[in-house]
């Protein structure tokens, strides 16, 4: 096994991280969005009562985790409109700081994904239109502080840090069938992450692996990576796409 990528199969809410104790750099992920998905080993049509609760407990333990200059990179929707519109971003962000995290800023990540909808509410009517945005977001929260305390190594260019600093970031999203993962989100995003916000060498924590797309990417930017995922398919889809990006024979033990 790689020494810089460790794999847990195995739920973030209880599986035994103690070691990594406020030592993680940078956490980067997605977690369930509860709109129906069809995910093998998660229930993604809770109530949203119950998907608050679940993402108060998870985001807790992702405190815990973060160093006291660490941050973290959500990615969520903007909002929810299946079964009745929510506002995800919203709610999120205010448990997020209810359990600790201090707010720094929101990413507009526009993948050009636009909806064929068929309904509108109220058609070409004022009586109840439907105003839906085809983006998501990218909450970066972070611990006590945003400044780091000891400077790194950076891997950023001079024309990707002007580009990203700009809170509209805009590529597509990824093929589920091509990746053979029901909500896969590209290397892109958390490429763009790793680069503007943490050092060669940080360690980088992915509480909802999926696919694998933060540890390709944490991989090809010399940092090392921790990424835990409840369902032992996704586990070994996240195993051969690491090893497909990064073209080794690695051996991973599974933990």
């Amino acid at each position: 096994m790689d020494n810089k990528i460790k794999i847990f199969e195995n739920d973030f809410i209880t599986v035994d991280l103690s070691q990594w104790k406020r030592k993680i750099n940078l956490i980067v992920t997605s977690p369930p969005y509860n709109v129906g998905i069809d995910y093998s080993s998660h229930n993604d049509s809770n109530s949203y009562e119950d998907y608050l609760e679940f993402s108060k407990k998870w985001l807790a333990k992702a405190y815990d985790l973060l160093a006291e200059d660490g941050r973290m990179c959500l990615n969520i929707p903007l909002d929810k409109n299946k079964n009745g519109l929510k506002s995800v971003y919203a709610d999120i962000v205010t448990i997020a700081k209810e359990v600790g995290f201090k707010y720094q800023s929101t990413i507009i990540w526009n993948e050009q994904n636009i909806s064929r909808r068929t309904a509108w509410g109220s058609w070409l009517s004022a009586s109840a239109p439907y105003v839906i945005a085809p983006v998501e977001t990218i909450i970066l929260l972070y611990k006590h502080q945003w400044k780091r305390k000891n400077k790194g190594t950076s891997t950023i260019e001079k024309e990707q840090f002007i580009e990203w600093t700009n809170g509209v970031w805009t590529f597509n999203g990824e093929n589920r069938k091509k990746i053979g993962h029901p909500a896969p989100f590209p290397v892109e995003l958390p490429r763009r992450c790793i680069k503007l916000f943490s050092f060669m060498e940080d360690i980088v924590l992915d509480p909802f692996l999926g696919s694998g797309s933060t540890l390709i990417a944490a991989l090809e930017e010399g940092r090392q990576g921790i990424g835990i995922e409840i369902d032992s398919s996704y586990v070994q889809l996240a195993i051969k796409r690491i090893k497909d990006y990064s073209g080794k024979q690695m051996q991973f033990q599974i933990q």
